[in-house]
This record gives C-alpha cells, structure tokens and sequence, in this order.
C-alpha cells in the first residue's frame, strides 16, 4: 500500500476516486433481458439463466418444505449465530418505529402523516463465492417490522439448482414470504415485471454486481422502486496513533476480500502508524483464503496522512464512504464533525464486520460517495407516509383569504371558488 503524504487537492481528488469497473455498456442487454422477460415470463427467466449462469432450474420457486429441511442442514453455531445476529438486528430497527403525534398548524386546521406499510418488496441476495445470509436478515427483518404484506426473495443456485441452506434459514428468520431460484438481470426483471410465478413487487432492495445494479436502475423506469444506488463495498478508517497497525491492517482487509473493485483507505495523522500499517497488511494478507481477491482490491488502496485530525476528517467527508472507521483515543470527539458516511464505528473496539453481521446496525449501506445524500436501509424503506388534514369550519374560514389571495395570484380562479363556495360570507 502506497503512502501520500499530505496531498494538495489535485492529487488528493486522484487518490479518492473510485475504481470504474471495465467493459461494455449493460443499458443494450438490461433493455433486451426486461424485453424478454416482459414478453415471455418464466420461459425467459430460465433461458439467461442458461445463457449467463449455465444452468435453468426446473422449479423455480423454493418449496416450504425446502426452507424448512434447511434447518437441519445448517450447522448448530451457525444457527445460534443467525438467531442472535436476527434478535439485535429487530432490537435495533424497531427503536425506528415511532409515531408521529398531529399539529395543529392554525386553529381549526390539524395535519398529520399516516404510516402505511409498502405492500409487496422483493429482496436480492447475491449467490457466488461468498452467499449473503447476513443480508437476508437486514433487509427481511425491517420489512417484516413495517408490516410488509409480502416479501419475496431472489436469489441464484448454486450447483445442481440448490440454494445456500443458510439463506433459507436466515429467510425462514426474518419472515421472508416466498423464495425463488433466480439471479442476475433476469430476477431483478421479473420482480420488476411479474411473470407466472415470481409476483412483480413495488420496491427491489439488496446488493449485486455491476449487472444487477444496472437492472436495478433501469427498473426505475418501469415504475418499480430501489433502495438505493449500489456498488463495490468500500471503508475508510480515520486513524490516530493510539490504534493498532494490527488491528488497522485487519479492517482493511475485511473489505478488500469482498471483491476485487473494493476500496480501502487509511486517513491518519501518524506517520508511524501509516508505516506500519503499510508493512502489516501484506503480512496478514498472505495467510487469508481470499488473498488473491482482496490482493487486487489493495491495487487501489491508499494510505493518506494529514496534518491533523480536522484535515483527516475533512478528506473522509470529501469520499464519503460506506463505512467509517474512527480508530481514535476519542472517537465521539470527531463525530459532530462527520457529514457523510453510511455508518460509523467508534473506537478501537469496534471494527466494520460487527455491522455487517450482529450489532444491530443495517449493512445495506450507500457505496460509490451515495452517503452524501443517502442513509443505510431502514425500517422507513418499507413504508410510505401520507400527509393528513382535518379542518372544521372555523379553521378554514380563517385560512381562506390566505388560499383565495395565492391561488389567484397563481392564476389558478377555481382553487379559490373551491374554499369561497364552502365560506360564502368570508
């Protein structure tokens, strides 16, 4: 891992941009693999199945008795851990069950947001080298707290058109409705579009590659929403020279093995610790089952050393990024300070992957700078709120020469014959 030492802003703006994957432009094949799903249903499920994954499950649709058998199939630690893991995760998200108490904006004049819940969600796990039990339960436990009527979830086959036990025990978990065996373009499109078996739902959450975020994009235009623009997983980890290189080198890792466009930075303002960081991640990368993975992903690593912690802190709100590790000796010093992050870890004890499978916190997190605008999901994903207003007589009395004088001054003559007719003597 290279270090910079205190970058002007042109190399800075180099040095926190992301890596853009490579290859053709996916808006030809999404528009082709909708079209077809549009047209053919389940037929054209199966076929990019075929096409892009060199396998069509017969069924797609995973019975009851599928979810239920995987219990026994997933090993008894792993089963205790998806129960604690599901128990802080609901602790957590219905602490954002709150209701709104109505004001009375005027005398006579009450509003107010009733809460419904969104009625169908789909969920996408991705499958490959690593199949996101943990995920199942941050998006399938909020939205059963929501109230969701029906949760679907997709997600691609392994070998001979099983899906991960572990998945279906963790859907099992959270209340996930129904579950089927397809992955890529073509799930996101089914749920998009309907087909015979897999119901079209009104919002697409999860995580994917490059194919499934472009087919969550582009459902958009079929009036199907997401949860939030995805990418490639990513950490910056604030530093002082109280934090351990060891420690530092671990949390690096622990995203660099997601996939080779990962992105990882260390900000300090150590010299010490940045060198030290910089000869302990090599070493522990040696020894780590997806070295050769998480070896690229330290490709574009970087290691920025700042003048001190403001500057440090500035540069991390600059990237914005999924993860913030603040590995400080007062890490709750430099939070009023921290804009943009999808979420924090303080202290030196508390490392990302906490997040990602127990704390309680989402890990369905803003990637790509998307924390500037975005939060993690929530239970508020998975609902809608309608504003409600209740006025009596009097109240609108009092209100109508404020709506008669806008509404004409907006040229708009019959909103305000629409108040006068009810207030004759105004």
């Amino acid at each position: 891992m290279n270090i910079y030492k205190y970058p002007d802003a042109l190399l800075l703006e180099s040095l926190l941009r992301r890596p853009v994957p490579a290859g053709e432009d996916l808006t030809a094949l999404v528009a082709e693999v909708f079209a077809a799903v549009a047209a053919e249903g389940d037929a054209a499920v199966r076929a990019y199945a075929r096409r892009f994954e060199g396998q069509a499950p017969a069924r797609l649709e995973v019975s009851p008795e599928e979810v239920e058998a995987a219990a026994a199939a997933v090993p008894p630690a792993l089963r205790e851990a998806l129960e604690r893991a599901a128990a802080n995760i609901r602790r957590f998200h219905e602490g954002q069950l709150q209701r709104e108490e109505a004001v009375e904006t005027a005398p006579g004049v009450r509003c107010w947001r009733e809460v419904r819940p969104l009625e169908r969600v789909g969920l996408y796990i991705p499958g490959g080298t690593a199949p996101l039990f943990s995920t199942v339960l941050m998006l399938a436990v909020p939205a059963a707290l929501a109230g969701c009527d029906e949760v679907v979830l997709c997600t691609p086959p392994g070998a001979g058109g099983t899906v991960h036990p572990a998945i279906l025990y963790a859907a099992r978990l959270g209340g996930v409705h129904r579950l089927f065996r397809a992955g890529g373009i073509q799930a996101v499109a089914a749920m998009a579009l309907g087909t015979a078996t897999i119901p079209r739902v009104d919002k697409i959450f999860g995580p994917g590659n490059r194919y499934v975020t472009a087919a969550k994009q582009y459902a958009l235009q079929h009036g199907t929403a997401i949860d939030m623009p995805a990418g490639p997983s990513e950490v910056l980890v604030l530093a002082d020279d109280t934090a351990r290189p060891a420690w530092v080198a671990a949390d690096l890792l622990s995203q660099a093995e997601h996939g080779p466009d990962s992105q990882v930075i260390l900000v300090t303002w150590s010299e010490a610790l940045a060198a030290a960081v910089a000869e302990e991640t090599p070493r522990q990368l040696a020894s780590l089952p997806r070295r050769d993975i998480a070896a690229q992903a330290l490709d574009h690593a970087r290691i920025i050393v700042a003048r001190d912690a403001q500057e440090a802190v500035a540069v991390s709100n600059r990237y914005a990024p999924e993860h913030l590790i603040v590995a400080t000796a007062d890490p709750r010093s430099l939070l009023p300070a921290i804009r943009h992050a999808g979420s924090v870890f303080l202290g030196h004890h508390t490392p990302e992957s906490a997040g990602d499978y127990a704390s309680g916190t989402n890990h369905t997190l803003p990637t790509a700078g998307y924390a500037r605008t975005y939060g993690g999901v929530s239970v508020e994903d998975y609902v809608k709120k309608m504003t409600v207003q209740e006025i009596t007589a009097e109240g609108l009395r009092q209100l109508a020469p404020v709506i008669t004088t806008m509404a004409r001054a907006e040229n708009l003559e019959a909103h305000a014959r629409a108040v006068e007719i009810r207030n004759p003597h105004a």
